[in-house]
């Protein structure tokens, strides 16, 4: 039997590989699962016993010297981790709902979830998108240091009345309220032509900044209608969501007008380069500003989904936003409608 020609052995030995990584997976859950309900008891019986008994910060000192005596070839009982262990219960032992859920993901994951999250709320959503989309524990920490929680949470869009119930909650993650791009090496007074070059540059920063799951499809993307020529900035294609993405970017604050490009643009993606199966095309316009009051009105009646962002040049999330976030109950509300949905 020739192995690279016979198609039904090459069939069969994917379906084996595909089993084994599966196992390999699940053992590693297995074994993670394992690791966090030790770390767990440990934290527990060190903060009971310092309560009941009034030990000090020492009896960690000593418990450390003692477990790395008796397993000298296992890791994690240095007195630093010890203290990460206390914290990690001390930390979720009281909450209900992330007890429960911080076992779902990796223990470097949470270390950098507590360390970085000091909001209960911050830390539901960082463990929930780690839990649901595998995010590594690099792409966790750009995800932090980009202030996705703030952003998600502020976005503009009218994906509840235009993209279809589905895959609405999936949209709506996939489209952030504002954008780092200090990446980009432009000067601050720069066109629309300057920082889409700049972009088509860093493709790859770019892509990352934009989130997991979008491809690159062009840039200044010709769409021939009517004998005229019409030009998208940036077309994307996100892979989940199965969409074309359209991008338009703009110098200056929002304008009510570039819904309505934006909706001719979209328009003419779905009836004439959308494939067959694939789901309504998405455009995401990133200005320099925006008046979200204006933004509402504009994108109210809309058809197409659309979402508005800003961009930024710098990474610090501006001190205006941290006013302009919802009250703890509206974000709990929010994100139990979105993430639980996703």
């Amino acid at each position: 039997m020739t192995k690279t020609n016979n198609v039904p052995y090459l069939e069969f030995l994917t379906d084996i590989k595909a089993k084994i990584r599966q196992s390999q997976y699940e053992a590693l859950k297995k074994v993670n699962k394992t690791l966090l309900s030790l770390y767990w008891d440990i934290g527990k019986d060190i903060v009971e016993k310092q309560e009941k008994f009034g030990w000090g910060k020492s009896i960690v000192e000593t418990l450390s010297k003692d477990l790395q005596d008796e397993f000298p070839g296992m890791n994690g009982f240095s007195p630093a981790n010890l203290w990460r262990i206390r914290s990690f219960y001390a930390s979720y032992q009281a909450n209900e709902k992330l007890a429960p859920l911080v076992r779902e993901i990796s223990w470097s994951h949470n270390l950098v979830i507590m360390e970085r999250c000091k909001d209960e709320l911050e830390r539901k959503f960082y463990i929930q998108m780690t839990r649901k989309f595998g995010w590594s524990k690099n792409v966790l920490i750009h995800q932090i240091e980009g202030k996705s929680y703030e952003k998600y949470l502020l976005n503009q869009t009218n994906f509840d009345q235009a993209v279809p119930e589905k895959y609405k909650h999936q949209a709506k993650l996939a489209v952030k309220d504002e954008y780092n791009f200090e990446f980009l090496e432009i000067s601050v007074e720069h066109s629309e032509r300057e920082l889409e070059n700049a972009l088509i540059n860093n493709i790859r920063n770019f892509l990352l900044e934009l989130g997991s799951d979008f491809t690159f499809v062009g840039n200044q993307y010709r769409l021939n209608i009517g004998d005229e020529d019409f030009y998208i900035d940036i077309l994307l294609y996100h892979r989940k969501l199965k969409s074309l993405v359209a991008i338009e970017l703009k110098t200056g604050s929002f304008k009510p007008e570039y819904a309505g490009k934006m909706n001719f643009y979209l328009t003419v993606l779905d009836e004439t380069i959308k494939y067959e199966g694939e789901n309504p095309s998405i455009g995401i316009i990133i200005c320099k500003g925006k008046n979200k009051t204006i933004v509402e009105y504009a994108l109210r009646s809309t058809t197409s989904p659309i979402g508005v962002s800003n961009y930024k040049l710098t990474e610090t999330l501006p001190k205006e936003y941290k006013n302009l976030l919802p009250t703890p109950q509206e974000i709990e509300n929010k994100l139990s409608g979105f993430i639980d949905n996703l």
